[in-house]
């Protein structure tokens, strides 16, 4: 062939060689918007902020303000927060800092680290008032989605120790009634009640639907005052198990009330059990004048 120079140049044709060995699917190139499709962070609607000159730590000041946020529902169940080198960015902090604060959120339970998901919001901890109410209404009044389910629910013959909370004769027949107590689906506490026989109807389908106090207000019951002691143990193999906690020793909250109606007469006598990691109660204490 001639090159413009009009040199002549032998070239030699190679044989072409077409194997089906060779082939290869060829990928369709993937938009980049699909590739890099940003997860929205709600902790940039949150007004977040550190005071430089407060003696207070400042992963802890930032700990604070997410889990208000997480209390007041700012931040629900399921959030997935942001990267945290863009948190610290945006607050001027550094990255060890915001760990070290979302790191206190999941040591409370509040937040939790999942492998190629990120860090995602669980649930807020109740913090029950010490007051006369259920536990029921108090979830129902947070926003946490209460449910029950009745383990148990029978009559049997009054031990010395319930007899005693109810003032009935020992070996009388009370109704028990054992509960688990659920929030967003996850287990908070073990509920065990005994009532005084034939005080009331105690339907499994109805206690599954409300909680006992209303029961007992719709049945004509007047709840005027309660004692209670509230203490801490570790749980046994049983009971974490049923509280979906780690294992035997998980640390629980313990209550036991005996609850009067207006005539001073003992309507109810609970033992029950919560998880710590989830679950406080709050005291009001007042100076002595």
């Amino acid at each position: 062939m001639l090159c413009p120079d009009n040199r002549t140049v032998l070239t030699t044709e190679l044989p072409v060689i077409l194997s089906r060995d060779y082939a290869r699917p060829v990928s369709k190139p993937v938009a980049k918007a699909a590739q890099d499709k940003p997860i929205k962070d709600p902790t940039v609607a949150l007004r977040l902020g550190v005071d430089r000159s407060s003696p207070v730590p400042l992963y802890f000041q930032l700990s604070q303000q997410l889990e208000a946020a997480i209390e007041r529902g700012a931040l629900t169940p399921g959030s997935l927060l942001g990267n945290e080198i863009e948190l610290a960015g945006r607050l001027g902090l550094s990255r060890p800092t915001v760990r070290q604060a979302i790191q206190s959120l999941v040591d409370k339970g509040l937040l939790v680290r999942r492998r190629g998901v990120g860090t995602q919001v669980v649930h807020s901890q109740v913090k029950r008032p010490l007051e006369l109410s259920s536990l029921f209404d108090d979830l129902e009044a947070a926003g946490q989605r209460p449910e029950t389910r009745v383990l148990r629910n029978t009559v049997e013959a009054a031990s010395a120790e319930v007899a005693a909370a109810l003032g009935v004769g020992e070996g009388d027949e009370v109704h028990l009634i054992e509960r688990l107590r659920l929030a967003h689906g996850e287990p908070m506490a073990y509920l065990s009640n005994h009532i005084p026989g034939g005080l009331l109807d105690l339907d499994t389908e109805r206690l599954e639907a409300t909680g006992l106090y209303r029961l007992m207000r719709a049945a004509g019951l007047t709840l005027h005052s309660a004692r209670q002691s509230v203490g801490a143990r570790a749980a046994t193999a049983e009971e974490a198990e049923r509280l979906a906690e780690p294992g035997a020793g998980a640390p629980l909250l313990t209550m036991r009330r005996t609850t009067f109606d207006d005539t001073g007469r003992a309507v109810e006598f609970g033992s029950h059990v919560y998880r710590a990691s989830r679950y406080s109660f709050e005291f009001q204490l007042l100076v002595r004048p």
